[in-house]
């Protein structure tokens, strides 16, 4: 299969289904905001030190594909071979930031990221995934979508959040807050 097969060029492309669409479509910028999403969190997994944080990368990157698929799908019949996010997927982030919370103290302000390029980009990957989650929240108030897409895209931002000052701590760095 080629690489390229020119059928985008008119600014059109395929959902999953067959149906052209602009590339401008909704769904277009949401799974391919959700692309961009899965690409930084692997840059970012090359950063990270703690296993357990780089094997959540993966099970998170594989679930963010599934968002794709099901933000791409037009046809309820597909949406069974998308895979699916489950209640269990959500509570698997909510384990990991409660686990990480408890090691953590009590947040007193905004936080300014700064002082460690890993926690920077986490809070980076929490801003696309915001970004995403609002995305996804206009495609379902079009199309329809699984509640648990957008649950589990709000929780991700948390994860992001959490992580992020979990490696500061773990780099013994201290955090920079915002002030009025």
């Amino acid at each position: 299969m080629a690489t390229y097969t020119k059928t985008g060029d008119t600014g059109t492309t395929s959902l999953v289904g067959g149906t052209r669409v602009k590339k401008y479509d909704i769904r277009v910028q949401a799974y391919g905001e959700l692309d961009s999403l899965v690409s930084l969190m692997g840059y970012i997994g090359t950063l990270l030190k703690v296993d357990d944080y780089k094997n959540s990368f993966i099970v998170i990157q594989r679930k963010l594909f599934i968002c794709e698929s099901i933000v791409a799908c037009e046809k309820e019949d597909l949406l069974d071979k998308m895979g699916a996010i489950l209640d269990s997927d959500i509570r698997f982030l909510e384990r990991k930031i409660d686990a990480m919370e408890e090691e953590l103290p009590k947040l007193r302000a905004f936080i300014i990221p700064s002082s460690s390029q890993t926690a920077c980009l986490l809070h980076l990957a929490r801003t696309i995934c915001r970004k995403c989650e609002r995305l996804c929240v206009e495609v379902n108030d079009k199309y329809g979508l699984n509640p648990n897409v957008l649950c589990y895209l709000n929780r991700l931002s948390d994860y992001f959040f959490v992580l992020a000052r979990k490696v500061m701590q773990d780099k013994h760095r201290t955090e920079k807050f915002w002030e009025a």
